[in-house]
């Protein structure tokens, strides 16, 4: 029988277990990244030194070696090159456009909002506006705090609460400085609790697998400490999110592979969704947490779903899961995480790095541990 191949794009740890995993299937796995920081390079069969956002160089390679399939996980800017690849060739993924269309935090809420998703109120601001009548008057909808943000990066970096008028402008100048496109989204301050939520869909049909619940660090940045499943929402609620990121997967035309929304949920039952994209959370919450808490290999479904021999999805656990990060403000963690084997309840974790930062992106954290228990592991 011959060997399938498999086209995965992105080569950093983010991207390792589904290269082992593709290995573990059988695979021959063509890896395409920039060279710097590339883990995958040597778990791969084939790596290419290329900038995973050169797509039509990418497409020239994978029509050459008559790839099966196409994908990536927890990677935003990874997405429209698999999914225009995908197109180019008649497999299995997304419409381009609408991976486009999900990777930019503005055209995605617009959709959303077109289609009735509940949303923060929100606005555009690019370096030629900044300082534009129509932004200084769109200001006056919007009430402080506020949320400034890069248009189209993930892991809270260039995340800002603005407090006031005098933070205004720094915190807009580091989003769009933050940004490949140059481009900040403004929006409304939402204050409540944070869950995720991770489905899987194949041919517009949408899973629903498990929602999250996170911790973060406090303004200006809320960047991500903790991270539990399953969440300690209602069922009814469960049904609730489930039912609105369906609609929300449907306004954006997002009909295969994995996908990660986020949502804030106020005191009086406000849900407001921040943000969806068409890939798997990062942080160990698809590749990881998933599987612990379900039972389901979230991995190989995205890898089925690309290459086109996808079965809906079955749950044989019920499980907690979670994941804890070490940096300055949780350095309480550190004896732990450097002796996860001496507790059963932990399954893996490491220390990263041996300086303890005050975080302000997700890049800055130095270690982790990853727990899988009957209930909630509390090390706070």
């Amino acid at each position: 029988m011959q060997i399938k191949k498999l086209a995965v794009i992105g080569a950093s740890y983010l991207q390792s277990p589904l290269v082992k995993k593709a290995k573990e299937m059988g695979l021959e796995v063509h890896c395409f990244a920039w060279a710097e920081g590339a883990v995958c390079k040597e778990l791969a069969d084939y790596f290419y030194p290329i900038s995973i956002v050169e797509k039509e160089e990418i497409l020239k390679i994978c029509q050459e070696v008559g790839i099966d399939g196409i994908c990536t996980i927890a990677s935003d800017v990874a997405a429209p090159t698999v999914a225009y690849v995908a197109n180019k060739m008649n497999l299995v993924g997304n419409d381009y456009e609408a991976a486009v269309k999900a990777n930019n935090k503005f055209q995605m809420r617009e959709a959303l909002m077109k289609a009735g998703v509940p949303c923060p109120k929100y606005m555009m601001v690019t370096p030629e506006t900044l300082n534009s009548v129509e932004v200084i008057d769109g200001l006056r909808d919007f009430q402080y705090p506020m949320i400034s943000k890069p248009s189209d990066r993930s892991g809270s970096l260039g995340v800002t609460k603005i407090m006031n008028s005098l933070e205004f402008y720094p915190a807009v100048e580091l989003a769009m400085e933050k940004s490949f496109k140059h481009q900040a989204m403004v929006e409304e301050f939402i204050e409540g609790r944070e869950i995720s939520v991770e489905f899987i869909s194949y041919n517009g049909v949408h899973y629903p697998l498990q929602i999250t619940d996170k911790v973060t660090t406090e303004a200006p940045c809320f960047v991500e400490l903790e991270h539990h499943q399953p969440s300690t929402l209602s069922e009814e609620m469960f049904t609730t999110i489930y039912d609105l990121t369906k609609n929300a997967l449907n306004a954006l035309g997002l009909t295969n592979g994995a996908s990660h929304a986020e949502y804030k949920i106020t005191r009086d039952g406000r849900i407001a969704i921040i943000e969806i994209g068409g890939r798997m959370g990062g942080d160990f919450i698809g590749s990881d947490l998933v599987r612990l808490s379900t039972g389901y290999d979230f991995v190989k479904g995205v890898i089925d779903v690309a290459l086109g021999q996808f079965e809906e999805p079955v749950k044989t656990l019920n499980m907690c899961a979670g994941v804890y990060f070490l940096c300055k403000e949780t350095e309480y963690l550190k004896s732990t995480i450097e002796n996860w084997k001496d507790n059963p309840v932990f399954v893996e974790g490491e220390i990263t790095d041996t300086e303890l930062r005050e975080v302000t992106c997700s890049a800055d954290r130095s270690g982790y541990a990853i727990y899988c228990s009957t209930n909630k592991w509390n090390l706070g």
